[in-house]
């Protein structure tokens, strides 16, 4: 059978399985965005089959979605070859009648009925489904990953995915205790581990700088992803993908946040009377900000510099006589992130920044900066409220609060949080590169700039 097809003996097919051109079309219409189920339905395989493929994949696609090259034959093609040999036509008498819709030349017949005929019985008999199976199986070109290969790329990637989260003295913070990953997405409403959970394209970036010259240390943020979430690669444990923001087990699209407006806000610190520098972002010292929700009433504030990129966490522990005195009536807030309790928090934290970086705060339409006038009074920093409905008029502080997610997930109790952990979690989010700053991390960014500004505060000086 060697010498007859030209190749060396091949492990017997099996239970024959779905053609690799009806997976690559299932992707196809995965990419078009249909679920797994109807991408399936469209097809023509069952939907079980669909979920498996998915699955197995991790949501990612292993084929390339571009239109196939014409040199290749197809099933179509295959099953012709196979009824005009059945019926006793000759090779060039194949190639004539496929001549004239496809444009198969003699020798490309000749030679599939040689490579990709069944052998079973001794004999050579050229059978669609068989010719199909091998093709697709010699098609196959494995290569070793590259995760696998360079052990200390591989090192580098996982440390910067599940490293500790330390404090300013390198001590490391332990966080809470979670329990064993399942195989699940992210647990809903129960504590994440803590970790360093770099995103993979913060990883791919940041390998550039600290390895300017060495080659080898190069990886795409989609063969990360790849090695997470494709588990046959073998690379990177799955139970990694939990490290990541979104901790998903599979790649799904993202979904949105909606947030209620407020009534304490008047037009003259609507967000279209900010100054265009704010919007610019070549200044820094302007500020977006918000609170993430924790159970109990708990809270924590979250600030971030528009143009270096840094990130601080408000401690918003409960006032004197929560849980014990009953509620007055229009009385304050003793959860913590009523007006006079954020407030009071915002003025010491905001009021200790160099002044140059106190500029102004952009806020959610949130009644927890009731009084902001009475901040812009003790600290001098103008407040703006962001439009109804309208996120993305802070997008820097709502991508960061996804971020902080990944520490304090929704439904968790965020009070147990003292200062130190908080700043700690700060302080990693700041000592992460950013794409949006070259790789730089933002605490390198904010050194950067109050060094110039330094020097232009003597420079006028003297």
């Amino acid at each position: 059978m060697k010498e007859l097809t030209g190749r060396s003996p091949m492990k017997s097919p099996g239970a024959p399985s779905h053609r690799r051109e009806i997976e690559r079309a299932f992707w196809v219409e995965i990419a078009r965005g249909l679920s797994s189920e109807n991408a399936a339905t469209a097809v023509g395989v069952s939907q079980a089959v669909g979920a498996r493929w998915f699955r197995h994949r991790g949501g990612m696609s292993p084929f390339t979605l571009a239109p196939l090259a014409g040199r290749y034959l197809w099933f179509a093609e295959r099953e012709e070859i196979a009824l005009l040999r059945v019926q006793g036509t000759s090779v060039r008498g194949v190639a004539r009648s496929m001549g004239q819709s496809m444009g198969r030349s003699a020798s490309t017949i000749s030679r599939e009925l040689r490579r990709n005929a069944a052998t079973r019985g001794g004999k050579l008999e050229y059978r669609a489904s068989v010719a199909q199976w091998k093709s697709d199986l010699v098609a196959q070109r494995p290569k070793t990953v590259k995760l696998l290969a360079n052990d200390r790329l591989r090192d580098y990637v996982q440390d910067r995915l599940s490293g500790a989260v330390k404090d300013a003295n390198g001590v490391p913070i332990s966080g809470p205790t979670t329990q064993m990953w399942k195989g699940h997405n992210k647990p809903h409403r129960q504590d994440r581990r803590w970790a360093t959970v770099w995103s993979p394209e913060q990883i791919a970036g940041r390998l550039r700088i600290d390895y300017p010259h060495d080659l080898s240390m190069r990886i795409s943020h989609e063969a990360i992803y790849q090695a997470l979430y494709v588990q046959s690669r073998g690379a990177l444990t799955r139970d990694l993908v939990t490290n990541l923001r979104t901790g998903r087990s599979l790649r799904v699209p993202r979904s949105r946040a909606r947030h209620r407006p407020g009534g304490h806000v008047t037009t003259d610190v609507m967000i279209d009377k900010r100054p265009e520098e704010v919007a610019a972002r070549e200044v820094p010292g302007h500020w977006e900000g918000d609170l993430i929700i924790g159970t109990d009433g708990s809270a924590i504030g979250t600030l971030v510099e528009r143009t270096t990129k840094v990130t601080m966490l408000i401690h918003l522990p409960a006032m004197e006589g929560y849980g014990v005195q009953p509620r007055i009536k229009n009385g304050p807030a003793l959860a913590g992130h009523g007006a006079e309790a954020t407030r009071k928090a915002l003025v010491i934290q905001m009021g200790a920044l160099p002044s140059a970086m106190r500029k102004s705060l952009t806020w959610d339409r949130g009644k927890e900066l009731a009084q902001h006038v009475e901040f812009t009074n003790a600290t001098g920093i103008a407040v703006y409220f962001a439009d109804a409905h309208s996120p993305w008029q802070r997008p820097l502080n709502e991508n960061t609060n996804g971020l902080l997610r990944q520490y304090f997930p929704k439904g968790t109790d965020l009070a147990r949080w003292g200062a130190n952990e908080l700043d700690a979690v700060a302080l990693t989010l700041n000592n992460r590169p950013r794409k949006i700053l070259g790789w730089r991390t933002p605490a390198e960014m904010w050194a950067e700039h109050l060094l110039l500004t330094e020097q232009a505060g003597v420079a006028t000086t003297s």
